[in-house]
């Protein structure tokens, strides 16, 4: 027995299938809007700090702290004399001792300003809105990747240097005496050609400040190039499909 619905409960059916078309025919749209403003928002708390708005630039750390671990010697800098600190300059003027506490320093007016997110956060969020912005610029001549391209290119690359961070960062902790914070295993295999900025701690320029970089934007915009023509295939069929039936 097929349901009749009377006149005021179509009109609603019909609506709420206009506004399936619509949100399907325009997520990647309001997503692009909606994920750009999340990722730039770290981006405002020195800033905000600059102009004396302590209470939204803290608000903003704090929330996003639930995001990225906001290590200071693995974050961007705003309104100072340098980009990046290394771990022994921000030792100078707060402890390194405990992670937890050093996570918190947010800068100083020597030094500058901290942005809330790290360098690799920036790199693989923020990778995800530049390539979606391409993405969508390019239309039906966006490149495609396969599943398989994603994983070896964009995943496993990531998942070792973040894994290798982690494991370096649970044995030697903020010592900086880890095999990830030395690098002297690299050293060995490139027989100390670069210099030793290269290798040793996490600044602009280092080993691990490059592989962050490197791994976050590979990530990201093989994660565009692979998943959003899956999502907007899928999309564009639930929008065709509901238009059918309005």
């Amino acid at each position: 027995m097929q349901l009749q619905l009377n006149p005021a409960s179509q009109q609603l059916v019909k609506q709420l299938d206009r506004a399936v078309v619509a949100f399907a025919r325009h997520a990647l749209r309001n997503f692009l809007i909606v994920y750009g403003i999340w990722v730039l928002v770290p981006f405002a708390a020195p800033l905000l700090m600059e102009v004396g708005a302590t209470g939204p630039a803290q608000a903003i750390y704090n929330v996003y702290s639930l995001f990225c671990h906001q290590l200071p010697e693995r974050s961007l800098f705003f309104f100072g004399p340098k980009p990046m600190y290394t771990l022994q300059e921000i030792g100078q003027v707060w402890s390194t001792a405990n992670p937890q506490v050093l996570r918190e320093f947010i800068g100083s007016a020597q030094m500058g300003l901290k942005v809330a997110w790290s360098d690799r956060m920036i790199s693989a969020y923020g990778g995800v809105w530049l390539a979606g912005l391409l993405y969508t610029a390019w239309g039906q001549r966006a490149p495609r990747l396969s599943l398989k391209a994603w994983v070896l290119v964009g995943i496993m690359p990531i998942l070792l240097d973040g894994t290798t961070h982690m494991v370096n960062d649970l044995l030697a902790g903020t010592s900086g005496a880890g095999f990830r914070d030395t690098n002297d295993w690299l050293r060995a295999l490139t027989l100390n050609a670069p210099p030793s900025s290269f290798y040793y701690g996490d600044q602009l320029g280092s080993f691990n400040s490059w592989l962050r970089w490197l791994t976050g934007f590979l990530f990201s915009f093989t994660t565009v190039f692979a998943l959003f023509p899956l999502i907007g295939s899928s999309l564009q069929k639930t929008a065709s499909d509901t238009e059918q039936q309005v």
